[in-house]
């Protein structure tokens, strides 16, 4: 049967789109779960629990950067103070069934961006429904560069800092396995959903919702809670809460930059 165009469409058929949207979305993000099953070793043993080294990637970098800025060994990381320990009897069946499933929807995002954008296509016009690959390409490009900057910087900053931290000598720390993978799921997708700012921002700017001058006056705000943000999940030196803090400012401006872009487009019309 041909599909209904947007008029013709009642409450309830919008509702049956939505259900088979999020039927493909959960077959899809299933599937992609199913194939990290087949890697889980190296999704384990080097991904998920490689932040817990002092070899990492990121370690390392920070003190060849700390040497060339002059810090010494400051920024080195020579040893992790802490264990994971699991305390419950399916905890490593529930922590690999959910990191599996992270994976699944972290590889099936751009299908599911594919899906949101055939549900949301029959409110555009005609000239915006030929941008489905830009729209496609670039937020899966920003979710994917947003799920590295959360790997990569939020996380091994957050487990350095947990890992020295410490209120007295006394005290040895053992962390959960769920709360170790609770911090990892929490970095990852928050990080990638925050650096779909700039797309998020584009639409609700369409809508009418937001405006330029509404991100401007609010910035002041945005940059005090990316500091706080930063100053929470880094150490307390100056160096890493750069590292953490530019990129996310860039990202407010970028938004702010489309928004104005989107604002003049709507006002020539």
């Amino acid at each position: 049967m041909a599909k209904k165009n947007l008029n013709e469409m009642s409450f309830l058929d919008h509702l049956e789109d939505l259900r088979w949207l999020l039927v493909r979305s959960t077959i899809a993000i299933i599937v992609m779960a199913i194939l990290t099953y087949f890697i889980s070793d190296y999704l384990f043993d080097t991904i998920i629990f490689g932040p817990t080294r002092p070899s990492f990637f990121t370690y390392v970098y920070m003190c060849e950067l700390s040497h060339q800025l002059g810090f010494a060994e400051s920024i080195c990381i020579t040893e992790m103070p802490f264990i994971i320990q699991n305390t419950e009897m399916e905890g490593q069946v529930n922590v690999f069934i959910w990191i599996c499933l992270l994976a699944g929807f972290i590889l099936a995002f751009p299908f599911i961006l594919w899906e949101i954008w055939k549900f949301i296509s029959p409110a555009l016009y005609h000239n915006e429904k030929k941008n489905a690959k830009i729209f496609i390409f670039f937020s899966s490009l920003l979710f994917f560069m947003g799920v590295l900057f959360g790997y990569f910087i939020v996380i091994p900053m957050s487990v350095n800092f947990v890992a020295t931290f410490t209120v007295s000598s006394v005290v040895l720390n053992q962390f959960t396995l769920d709360s170790y993978i609770g911090m990892v799921k929490t970095s990852v997708i928050a990080s990638g959903l925050f650096f779909e700012m700039p797309i998020i921002i584009y639409f609700l700017t369409k809508l009418g919702l937001v405006n330029p001058k509404f991100l401007r006056d609010y910035r002041k705000y945005a940059i005090v809670l990316v500091l706080i943000i930063a100053a929470i999940v880094t150490p307390p030196d100056v160096v890493s809460q750069t590292i953490v803090a530019i990129p996310m400012l860039l990202i407010y401006e970028a938004s702010i930059f489309l928004s104005v872009l989107v604002h003049k487009k709507e006002n020539q019309s």
